[in-house]
């Protein structure tokens, strides 16, 4: 029986010099995947710190993700920066977030429970403010079902 591959990743990228079973990577002198040129790494870098910037607006503004934002910074500074990957995945704050992300998938029970809760409040607050046709409100709401869907089906990761 073949095993599958795992495809790299942005969100779920291992860290360098690790395979994806935690091992030492030998160094094969190939660059890592998903990196380019300058340019591509450069771009990289701008969009890592796009998203950080953007997760620190989501920590201070109500309905607005924070996590996802550092998730994809993280999988950004993956391919252009691994002192900043490592600055993020240490972090005291964020760090162990993203590590149970990219190790397992898993989302903490408080990080559910806040993500369903801003769910259903952003969805009260579109129907009490927008008061769209039944169409709308249930396209909208099975969007939003199926977003807080997923994230109830996620692992929970160990406090």
């Amino acid at each position: 029986m073949s095993r599958r591959r795992r495809l790299p990743s942005p969100l779920r990228a291992d860290p360098p010099g690790r395979g994806s079973d935690g091992s030492q990577r030998p160094d094969s002198g190939e660059k890592r995947p998903g990196v380019g040129g300058r340019a591509a790494r450069l771009g990289w870098l701008a969009m890592g710190w796009i998203c950080v910037a953007l997760g620190i607006i989501g920590a201070l503004l109500p309905l607005m993700p924070t996590t996802i934002f550092l998730i994809l910074a993280a999988g950004c500074f993956a391919r252009s920066s691994p002192r900043l990957e490592a600055w993020l995945l240490d972090h005291p704050r964020v760090g162990p977030t993203l590590r149970a992300w990219r190790r397992d998938g898993a989302i903490g029970r408080r990080g559910k429970t806040l993500a369903c809760g801003g769910i259903a409040a952003g969805y009260s607050i579109f129907l009490w403010t927008a008061r769209p046709g039944l169409p709308l409100a249930m396209l909208v709401g099975a969007t939003m079902a199926g977003c807080a869907l997923y994230i109830l089906t996620r692992p929970t990761a160990p406090v």
